[in-house]
């Protein structure tokens, strides 16, 4: 029997655990397919307390991850915290056996801490991807990608990259067929490349600080839609293009041009998400220039377009009577 082994120990995240028993456990292949059993294991066996308080006891010890065919490491509590020698020993016998290391989200980093990912290509949830570097220098760490497949190791971003990560690894064993009609179930998109850009919330800068940059930030952040140079900025900033640029980086971590199209494409996004504004307005709004532009800066940034962007996050548009507050009055129809 193909057993799939999901490694699970205290102050697991419940809807972490749930996400590849839901995919890869409660629906079985065609009958000339080989079986799967989902076997949640934990240290010694014992039961484990959940962050939501409630106990789970599965009766699996971690000397049961050795035989499995794939091992899931579906979360971690703690970026800064190592796995304990008992997991990382036994991730490795696996992986030794010939069994695929899977790590979903903050899971990633139990993978790294066996040193396996030395060297390879790995991803991690973006908000955790600074820590993950700085613990684990010698791994190729993808920041943007919802999940990266090496073949034998799997890594992933988030908690929806995690469904998106399960559903693609079924569907490399199984087809599309099975892969799909779990998706449906599910209620989630049936295959998103590992490639597309996780979509990252870009924070704006503190407004209690009293370093000198910070009103200049807010104000291009208010002015968007106007030309941003380096000269313009550090004119207001009161400080020589040379300084500014330094200070700049030092401060943001990036070069202006690069701030700046980071910032226009976040304000474009929560435009997409809460507003009705037409493509060719948003790309005015933000300082894009135009459409055309905006979609090259959106594709590069984020691997989507701004209209699939806004059917992600918000469905399908409605017809303007259908929407709240719309016009009570009957929608034409040709």
């Amino acid at each position: 029997m193909d057993v799939i082994a999901v490694v699970a120990f205290d102050r697991i995240n419940p809807f972490h655990l749930s996400v590849p028993c839901l995919v890869f456990g409660e629906e079985q292949p065609s009958p000339e397919l080989p079986p799967c059993e989902i076997r949640v294991c934990t240290p010694d066996a014992a039961p484990i307390v959940t962050t939501a308080g409630f106990t789970v006891s599965t009766g699996h010890g971690l000397d049961e991850v050795a035989g499995a065919s794939m091992v899931i490491v579906p979360s971690w509590p703690d970026p800064d915290l190592p796995a304990p020698p008992a997991i990382i020993d036994a991730i490795r016998t696996a992986h030794d056996n010939g069994a695929r290391v899977v790590g979903l989200c903050l899971g990633a980093f139990v993978v790294a801490d066996t040193g396996l990912l030395a060297n390879r290509p790995a991803a991690t949830h973006w908000k955790w991807a600074d820590v993950f570097a700085r613990r684990f220098p010698d791994v190729l760490l993808d920041r943007e990608s919802l999940y990266v497949d090496d073949g034998d190791i799997v890594t992933s971003a988030g908690t929806t990259a995690a469904i998106d990560t399960c559903l693609h690894l079924l569907r490399r064993q199984h087809g599309a067929e099975l892969a799909n009609r779990v998706a449906r179930r599910l209620v989630a998109p049936p295959h998103r490349e590992g490639g597309q850009a996780q979509f990252i919330e870009h924070p704006l800068p503190a407004t209690g600080s009293g370093h000198p940059l910070t009103s200049t930030l807010h104000w291009a952040i208010a002015h968007l839609d106007e030309d941003l140079s380096v000269d313009r900025l550090a004119a207001r900033a009161n400080m020589s293009r040379r300084t500014f640029t330094r200070r700049f980086r030092e401060t943001v971590g990036t070069g202006v041009a690069a701030w700046v199209a980071t910032q226009r494409i976040a304000m474009a996004q929560r435009l997409l998400e809460t507003g009705d504004h037409p493509i060719d307005r948003i790309a005015d709004l933000c300082g894009f220039g135009s459409a055309v532009t905006m979609r090259e800066q959106f594709w590069r940034a984020l691997a989507t377009t701004p209209s699939a962007y806004r059917r992600t996050f918000r469905g399908p548009a409605l017809p303007v009577a259908e929407r709240p507050g719309g016009p009570a009055r009957p929608v034409p129809v040709s």
